[in-house]
């Protein structure tokens, strides 16, 4: 209460939000695994044997980052049914711009034609579109926002070694995005509430090398921590849901490494979730584009008739940091 007696008023809470559509965007120049063959010592099958992936796209000096999120950006809108005009909030995760300033949300909203909305940017690595997710849901629910674009972009290619076989031939360029609404009765709400967190202890195992400014990281323990930690943070959101894992339809964790979506998909089969549970495998030809795999991973699912309207579908985000989060969605 104020001095003078009165009370601050708060705009009109929504019950929840809900996902009104989606888009994608990706470079036409496809790597293969045979072109890195003829760059660093490798070859199709170690690739394939080690990581999944056949192929992934790389943008050219010319695509910006802002460039791959707008129009990401731009498709999401279409695919809600809206127009710029509608948007108020554009959120971009991402850890990979050029520069800190200007940040990218404020560029990619002019670029796409939406006036004045909030804009800002959210950097937890690989888990960065789950924490906008989350992020873009509460903002709804408290009444801070109505209708939020949530973009997940990345240039990865601008901070690879070319000659570093542990990561060239995992990293590679896109974006994906998301357009949030508020849900008017609890019956409609589609984004279910956001577990996250972060084991600084093992901050430098997925790093930017100050000298050489290159993606650095070590393979093999991140390997044994998204085997081990990531499922039971995924059983912890279809919990808080409200849901059991017999109750998700899709499960599509971020892109990182093919052995780790599937040592992860077969822990939570172990916990109940059917065994028809579709699992994204988006990596196999997008490669690891960070916090822009999942929304490029279902947006690639729906295009293929693998994900349908209604759907219940499991996200979970981890990477860099190490940052982590999970969210159950329904799909519009």
């Amino acid at each position: 209460m104020t001095r003078a007696g009165k009370s601050l008023r708060l705009i009109p809470a929504a019950p929840g939000a809900r996902i009104l559509g989606w888009g994608s965007s990706q470079p036409d120049h496809i790597v293969t695994n045979d072109d890195l063959a003829k760059r660093v010592d490798t070859n199709d099958q170690w690739i394939r044997e080690r990581v999944g992936i056949v192929s992934r796209r790389i943008a050219d000096k010319d695509t910006l980052l802002v460039d791959m999120a707008a129009d990401a950006g731009s498709k999401a809108i279409a695919d809600a049914g809206l127009g710029p005009a509608d948007v108020d909030t554009v959120l971009v995760a991402t850890c990979t711009m050029p520069n800190p300033i200007p940040n990218a949300a404020a560029q990619v909203a002019h670029k796409i034609g939406i006036s004045a909305p909030g804009a800002f940017d959210l950097n937890a690595a690989c888990a960065g579109f789950c924490y906008g997710m989350g992020m873009a849901s509460d903002l709804i629910r408290a009444g801070s926002s109505r209708n939020v674009l949530v973009i997940g972009a990345e240039k990865l290619s601008d901070w690879l070694d070319w000659d570093d076989r542990s990561t060239c031939i995992i990293f590679a360029d896109g974006a994906g995005a998301a357009v949030l609404g508020p849900a008017e009765t609890a019956e409609e709400i589609g984004v279910g509430p956001l577990v996250w967190g972060s084991d600084g202890e093992m901050h430098e195992v997925i790093r930017i090398e100050q000298a050489s400014s290159s993606i650095r990281q070590e393979g093999q323990t991140v390997f044994r921590w998204a085997t081990t930690q990531i499922a039971p943070i995924a059983l912890r959101a279809i919990e808080l849901a409200g849901l059991t894992p017999a109750d998700i339809d899709v499960f599509v964790p971020h892109q990182a490494n093919l052995r780790i979506v599937e040592a992860v998909a077969r822990r939570l089969r172990k916990a109940g979730a059917r065994e028809d549970m579709r699992v994204a495998q988006d990596i196999v030809h997008s490669g690891n584009t960070s916090s822009a795999s999942i929304p490029l991973a279902i947006d690639h699912m729906r295009a293929a008739g693998e994900i349908s309207r209604g759907d219940v579908v499991l996200l979970v985000g981890f990477g860099a940091g190490l940052s982590y989060a999970g969210q159950v969605v329904v799909c519009p």
